[in-house]
């Protein structure tokens, strides 16, 4: 389901202005994209957002970029696929360029390691508000099964040596049986 209302252009400046702005990798820009074309522009289903961010950020690479790939595709298909993409990375290679010239002349100064540091604090708070969001909304629908899964695949990556890539596989796979097996509106 293509939706041609929005037009290349448009995609390309909304997913370059996301990236060029947000800084601390994928979950802090995920609540901006789910505002953009969610809330804003209404282009995509909040929930349907949700969606393409869980597909995001099981694939391989940056999550950001994933995003931003399966939203265009979802928006204008495979053209808006490589545009997004191509808005999406332009910005890293923009600022990557820029900072590896001014980097080295300014990290002795100590309030631009303040400033960095500082930073890195509002990081942390944006990502656990992501993980807010998203887990409440996520767990709108099952939030007994889902709570569950949840609490049993933390208490996993913390007191045993398991992979935390094969607690999600195994959580990812309880659901996909779970929700294949036994009729949706059954589960708790």
């Amino acid at each position: 389901m293509k939706n041609e209302d929005v037009r290349l252009r448009e995609l390309f400046f909304i997913f370059f202005k996301i990236n060029m702005f947000t800084f601390g990798g994928g979950y802090t820009i995920v609540p901006v994209i789910i505002d953009e074309f969610s809330k804003k522009k209404d282009l995509i289903a909040e929930e349907e957002m949700i969606d393409i961010v869980a597909i995001a950020q099981s694939g391989p690479g940056p999550m950001a970029i994933n995003t931003s790939i399966l939203a265009g595709y979802r928006m204008r298909g495979m053209c808006g696929a490589f545009t997004c993409l191509f808005a999406s990375v332009l910005p890293c290679l923009i600022v990557i360029s820029l900072l590896y010239y001014v980097y080295s002349s300014v990290i002795h100064i100590k309030l631009i390691q303040t400033i960095m540091e500082c930073m890195a604090g509002a990081m942390s708070a944006i990502l656990g508000f992501t993980v807010f969001n998203m887990s409440k909304k996520a767990l709108s629908k099952h939030r007994k099964f889902g709570a569950s899964l949840l609490i049993v695949s933390i208490l996993l990556a913390f007191f045993t040596k398991i992979s935390t890539v094969l607690i999600i596989l195994f959580a990812g796979l309880i659901g996909l049986i779970v929700f294949s097996i036994v009729e949706e509106d059954k589960v708790c």
